[in-house]
């Protein structure tokens, strides 16, 4: 293969998870033991730097038809709100006319903040069903792939054109980045929101890992990335969502003069080193320590007889799961607030999912997979916890959402 980002043939082995299914492919009970599996590797770019899987499961599987809903919990919901009112604030508080494009727009919750803010909004999300919820919540929504020709259908420019944990997805890199090109007004600012490959790294958060997420971008490849079409970086903050993810803002080439905050965190980016190979190497090593650290913990609840369930069945929990081998043996359940995931059974691993108020009696230790919403989860079952349940978070971020 060559860099999804530039383009070159020099690309080097950085971390290798095995073979695994695609890690939202929820199964019926009837159709367990029929998922693929895939190669989950990550190479790294010695021309531009750029983390990024080897293997591509088509985007047409990975998305047509899925059951992530972003309106799920509250933390998404406020991180939404916040950057919206954030952008507003910063560049279109006052402007007569104002527009805004979501891409990979989901159940329409970050659209409708805009709209609150009196926006005219259109969102474009792959899967049909995610946005047929997204219209009859009253967030304009086109049932469409998002890349240049979408753009070109589309055919006008948007003051705000946002990416809320998308731009990592993407089999057609180009045409999307070209696509936000065109439809970006001359004033315009794109919003990326990206998991941040130095916190994953940070956090030791290797379930962020998988076929969905084809990049894993740092602040210097994504403007790499930028570069190729014209636009550029030019300010960002870090967010705690999702255990750390960066919030950029790009526009035309020439348009805007980086901020100070930018350049500091470009700056720390390089004094962490996290471009270069050898950080990718001391992150797999401390992945496979992280797989003997866990089951120790599963192993040790086993053996006294303590009942467990896993907290959570978001995409992430399927690499873990499936990389550290972990299955019905420790957990008979995975709980969920997701309707949409009722009923299903994890891939690989075949773990049965119910609802929160399908459990009768809670157990013993909950296996916190949605570890990203860590303060959201200990004030929601602080009265379980004071009974004595323990939350095992199997990954523990430096800094989790408020």
């Amino acid at each position: 293969m060559i860099c999804r980002i530039c383009d070159s043939n020099r690309l080097e082995p950085a971390i290798d998870l095995g073979n695994q299914p695609w890690a939202n492919h929820f199964l019926k009970p009837e159709a367990v033991g029929t998922e693929p599996v895939y190669p989950l590797r990550v190479v790294y770019c010695a021309d531009c730097h750029g983390a990024q899987l080897d293997y591509t499961v088509p985007q047409k599987v990975m998305f047509s038809d899925h059951t992530y809903l972003s309106g799920t919990t509250q933390t998404l919901k406020r991180h939404f709100e916040d950057t919206a009112r954030t952008m507003d604030g910063l560049f279109f508080a006052d402007a007569r006319r104002k527009s805004m494009l979501d891409i990979g727009s989901n159940d329409g919750t970050q659209l409708l903040v805009y709209k609150a803010l009196g926006y005219d909004v259109l969102g474009v999300e792959s899967s049909a069903n995610i946005a047929q919820i997204a219209n009859e919540r009253g967030a304009p929504t086109l049932a469409e792939f998002y890349n240049e020709a979408c753009a070109k259908k589309i055919g006008r420019t948007f003051q705000i054109i946002n990416a809320s944990g998308v731009f990592f997805h993407l089999e057609e890199l180009h045409s999307v980045t070209e696509g936000i090109r065109e439809n970006l007004a001359d004033d315009g600012v794109f919003v990326v929101q990206f998991l941040y490959m130095k916190s994953i790294m940070e956090n030791g958060a290797f379930d962020q890992i998988y076929h969905e997420h084809l990049l894993y971008y740092t602040l210097e490849t994504v403007t790499h990335l930028l570069n190729r079409h014209e636009l550029d970086s030019f300010d960002a903050y870090w967010s705690p969502v999702h255990g750390g993810s960066i919030i950029l803002m790009a526009t035309h080439q020439g348009r805007r003069e980086r901020t100070g905050r930018l350049k500091e965190l470009m700056a720390l980016e390089d004094k962490a080193g996290v471009n270069r190979l050898d950080a990718y190497h001391a992150f797999a090593e401390r992945i496979r320590a992280l797989k003997t650290d866990n089951l120790d913990v599963l192993d040790r609840a086993h053996n006294e007889g303590k009942t467990m369930f896993g907290l959570g069945a978001p995409v992430k929990g399927n690499t873990l799961l499936n990389y550290m081998g972990i299955g019905t043996e420790y957990l008979p359940y995975l709980v969920e607030k997701n309707p949409l995931r009722r009923g299903l059974v994890s891939p690989g691993m075949h773990i049965p999912i119910i609802l929160e108020e399908d459990v009768t009696r809670p157990p013993d230790l909950y296996f916190v997979l949605a570890w990203n919403f860590k303060n959201e989860i200990l004030k929601n079952y602080r009265d379980l916890i004071d009974q004595g349940v323990v939350f095992h978070f199997p990954i523990n971020p430096k800094a989790t959402n408020d």
